[in-house]
């Protein structure tokens, strides 16, 4: 197994995929806020002798930034509408940092005791690192109302240990009031991240919906050419052919003139269709999905499809033949029964993709498409020649259901 070449990986990676990256490492780097602070605290305390709280510190300021970046990554999924256990890790990150805070403010020096200002330093702002730290996360996991309650819940949860660590109350409300507009603008530059990758997330969801339009507008175009141009000559070969005969019943020369106009107009046909065709040969799964919704819907007839979350990235092959089955599956619904309502389902099994189509109305005498019809044949010719197959379970009086698999 090869090394993963990170520059390689980027230069593959989508536009979308870089800038969810870009943003994603924005958030990461805040959560390293707590160690800075601690590894100065360390450093300075070293050439007082050193106390123990500043190690303490230092460790708790480790635990925190390491949660806060699972924290980070949790609330940033779930903001993207992608499952998560944000909420668990948002309680836990918010319990590191309060219990952190308490641990610092406890175990160092009392605030004023001591013949400098170093005690101050020492434990009030490590405290106040804690927090905001920990808010980022939230403001992103979280809407911003019920984010603002949990940044509220902390600064209080921390002001006792403020009160028995030696401040005073105007010094407590003053850092506190403090810490409370760094998480302000903590939570409003981390929201703002995780607006702007929603904000890409969704135009590039736009931009493959457009796709698939066009594919659709295609279909329709194609669907559209090949009307005009087979419906016409097809009606023009029917009556040249009709006074054909009526000409050779009768022993009349002209019959061979009508034969070979025929002849001249099925070759231009032949010529027309190749023309029509030619940016037309596959198939699209999601646009036979959205087809086979609106003509049905148009008809009356409920319809449910459930592509499952790794329809995209099957083999093209794959999702062409799937196309065709739903293509032909919902011109069955609509020629052979009088449905209501009509489901269809994409799912991995067993390592093979298998469609399930189901439909209710079907008429006591049995359908011309279960007696071997020329619609399904050729289904399942298209996925014999991908080593599938074609199956109709029973599904019960009045309904029908057809099971296509295709192997991976």
């Amino acid at each position: 197994m090869g090394v993963v070449n990170p520059v390689r990986r980027w230069r593959d990676s989508s536009k979308p995929q870089r800038s969810e990256v870009y943003l994603r490492w924005s958030l990461y780097l805040m959560a390293l806020a707590p160690l800075p602070v601690t590894l100065l605290i360390n450093a300075a305390d070293q050439e007082n002798g050193g106390h123990p709280a500043a190690r303490v510190a230092l460790v708790i300021g480790v635990a925190l930034t390491l949660v806060t970046l699972r924290t980070y990554r949790t609330s940033l999924d779930h903001y993207l509408n992608r499952p998560t256990d944000h909420l668990r890790w948002l309680a836990v990150n918010g319990g590191v940092a309060v219990a952190g805070s308490w641990a610092v403010l406890l175990l160092g020096p009392r605030v004023g005791s001591g013949p400098g200002a170093e005690e101050v330093v020492f434990t009030l702002p490590v405290a106040s690192t804690m927090l905001f730290s920990a808010f980022g996360p939230a403001s992103v996991g979280l809407r911003p109302l019920r984010a603002a309650l949990a940044g509220a819940t902390g600064l209080l949860a921390v002001a006792p240990a403020m009160l028995l660590a030696g401040a005073d109350p105007g010094t407590t409300a003053g850092l506190l009031v403090g810490t409370g507009l760094v998480m302000f603008f903590v939570g409003c530059s981390c929201r703002s991240f995780a607006w702007l990758q929603s904000v890409v997330q969704e135009l590039d969801t736009a931009r493959e919906a457009q796709a698939r339009l066009a594919v659709a507008e295609e279909r329709l175009r194609f669907s559209r050419d090949l009307h005009d141009v087979m419906g016409r000559n097809l009606t023009t070969i029917a009556l040249k052919s009709e006074l054909a005969v009526q000409l050779a019943r009768r022993g009349r020369p002209e019959a061979a003139e009508q034969m070979a106009e025929v002849q001249q107009i099925a070759q231009e046909s032949q010529r027309e269709v190749r023309d029509v065709v030619r940016g037309y040969r596959t198939a699209a799964l999601h646009a036979e999905a959205v087809g086979a919704r609106a003509v049905l819907r148009s008809a009356d007839v409920a319809c449910e499809i459930d592509l499952g979350e790794h329809a995209e990235g099957l083999p093209e092959a794959v999702q062409s033949v799937l196309g065709w089955v739903i293509r032909e599956a919902t011109t069955n619904v609509l020629r052979h029964s009088e449905a209501g309502h009509c489901s269809i389902r994409l799912r991995r099994e067993g390592g093979q993709v298998l469609l399930e189509l189901e439909n209710d109305g079907v008429p006591a005498v049995p359908l011309p498409s279960q007696g071997g019809g020329t619609g399904l044949s050729g289904l399942r010719e298209r996925l014999a020649a991908h080593d599938g197959e074609l199956t109709l379970p029973d599904a019960g009086p009045g309904r029908f259901r057809l099971l296509a698999s295709v192997p991976l």
